[in-house]
């Protein structure tokens, strides 16, 4: 086989079956769905697929008028697909590293932009940011995932996990963190100084605050968030 040649490459990043079930990182940027009955996907996440799967988006009304006027409200365009059939489907969300999480009756909290797949079982809700929605374009939202199942978040870059203890609070930036464990319940403070520092605009001096036991997840990237409504 000469080097370079199509032959090389298609050997080199053709799909492979790992046989490690329903969610499989095909690549760290791909996650390979196994379906055998039905996920719920970040809407647009879809890149390929094969077999028999059909493609529906989240109706108004799936999951309840609370919902519905929640997402009215956060006006975010992460809206969901539903897939259902048999066949193998990847998705992908802007190049952003993929990491699959298999709840076991945990909750965990995944910043709704960050949030790309998960199994139906797993119940989940919508968590409005009320005091910092005014503050940062597009207002901020995280969505609430429990149950026993896969769940499969994005990143920019490689994410990091921070430990927090009731000795030792973390603060991060709200653009910069991702996901954190359900037993947690963020505060937002606001440090004048540091916006003065920095010179940045009025969402840069806003720090979300974790106390308690359990742990954070941030990125090295501050993602910026446009309102839409879906």
């Amino acid at each position: 086989m000469s080097r370079y040649s199509i032959e090389e490459f298609v050997s080199q990043t053709k799909q492979q079956d790992k046989g490690e079930g329903l969610f499989e990182l095909e690549t760290p940027r791909m996650l390979e769905i196994n379906l055998t009955n039905q996920i719920w996907a970040k809407t647009g996440a879809m890149v390929s697929y094969r077999g028999n799967i059909k493609f529906e988006r989240e109706g108004i009304l799936e999951h309840g008028l609370g919902k519905m006027f929640k997402k009215a409200l956060t006006g975010e365009g992460t809206s969901l697909m539903k897939a259902t059939g048999n066949g193998k489907l990847y998705l992908a969300d802007q190049g952003k590293k993929i990491s699959i999480l298999n709840l076991g009756g945990e909750a965990i909290f995944v910043n709704g932009n960050d949030l790309l797949a998960f199994e139906p079982g797993i119940s989940w809700d919508i968590k409005l940011m009320k005091r910092i929605a005014g503050m940062m374009a597009g207002g901020l939202f995280n969505v609430r995932l429990e149950g026993r199942g896969m769940v499969a978040i994005t990143s920019h870059y490689e994410p990091l996990t921070l430990l927090v203890t009731p000795d030792n609070p973390v603060y991060t930036d709200p653009n910069a963190t991702v996901a954190w464990s359900g037993s947690l319940q963020p505060e937002f403070v606001t440090d004048i100084s540091f916006k003065t520092f920095l010179g940045r605009g009025s969402g840069e001096s806003i720090q979300m605050k974790f106390s308690g036991n359990g742990f954070v997840v941030v990125q090295p990237f501050e993602e910026v968030y446009y309102s839409q409504q879906s």
